[in-house]
């Protein structure tokens, strides 16, 4: 596997060795001694799917204090845009994002940190979305940014127009009135 680290510390983008023949192809999705090596101890506890049509935006999310979560995702069919904000206080790049493209060819993997709002856009017809979670989901603890926030400003490829959210998505707060 090849771990790339972004420009925002803590961010990680793994590319895993794939091995293709005419029989399809094998890879190794997760090794938990060369993560650990590469990125750090995380334990993960639950695997995480969902699927999604062209349009869905889903975060930005992210679970308060003790319920915060550290996950790893990845698409396993179709295309998404992948978007992880920094929402640790101190961090000198809080505010700031990264996107990432991960689709079903490319196979790349995310690693976003306890610490980071988390989101994703639907850019094909569908997807099917996996993630690992370190921390069980506590709905108490939940937390939503508003996708259009100003202050971060995200870069979205699709007109706002087209995008399918939920309730709270629609709803979300202000990054500065974000509770840790």
């Amino acid at each position: 596997m090849n771990f790339i680290e972004t420009e925002i510390k803590g961010l990680w983008i793994i590319e895993p060795k794939v091995l293709a023949d005419a029989r399809g192809y094998f890879m190794e999705s997760y090794k938990k001694e060369e993560f650990d090596k590469q990125i750090g101890k995380t334990d993960f506890i639950q695997d995480n799917e969902s699927k999604s049509s062209f349009g869905v935006l889903r975060g930005l999310h992210y679970q308060a204090g003790d319920a915060a979560q550290a996950k790893l995702v990845r698409v396993i069919e179709g295309k998404v845009l992948d978007v992880a904000v920094d929402i640790r206080k101190n961090s000198p790049t809080f505010g700031r994002y990264q996107i990432v493209e991960l689709t079903a060819e490319n196979k790349r993997q995310f690693f976003i940190p306890r610490g980071f709002a988390h989101g994703f856009l639907v850019l094909s017809e569908t997807a099917t979305f996996s993630y690992k979670v370190d921390n069980v989901y506590s709905p108490a603890s939940e937390r939503t940014i508003n996708y259009r926030d100003p202050d971060i400003n995200i870069a979205w490829p699709l007109d706002q127009s087209q995008f399918i959210l939920s309730e709270k998505d629609k709803v979300g707060k202000s990054l500065k009135e974000i509770q840790l």
